[in-house]
């Protein structure tokens, strides 16, 4: 699950590099809304900042370092290391203008 979940959420923080989004928040929108990303967990964002963002680049560098590991698709977006170092949250973040 968290190989999903974590591959979305870097997936989003993507986005946020990239800037077709203008915020986290307007990830999870889309999320809920539109691809029935359970509402209770607030969207893939949100999600990340409930458990984490430390512990999701943890994960990710593990996930790029087993056998069969991609290093290349677990690489972390720049939000996601710049929240982590900053120790914000990617729905509250500068980041989001």
């Amino acid at each position: 699950m968290n190989r999903l979940l974590f591959a979305l959420i870097n997936e989003g923080a993507r986005i946020l590099d990239d800037a077709p989004a203008i915020s986290a928040p307007d990830i999870d929108a889309v999320y809920v809304a539109g691809y029935g990303f359970p509402s209770s967990r607030g969207g893939p964002m949100y999600y990340a900042d409930s458990i984490g963002i430390g512990s999701i680049l943890a994960a990710m560098e593990r996930f790029a370092g087993q056998e069969g590991g991609d290093s290349s698709f677990w690489k972390p977006a720049r939000s996601l290391k710049h929240a982590a170092a900053l120790r914000e949250r990617l729905t509250l973040s500068a980041l989001n203008g």
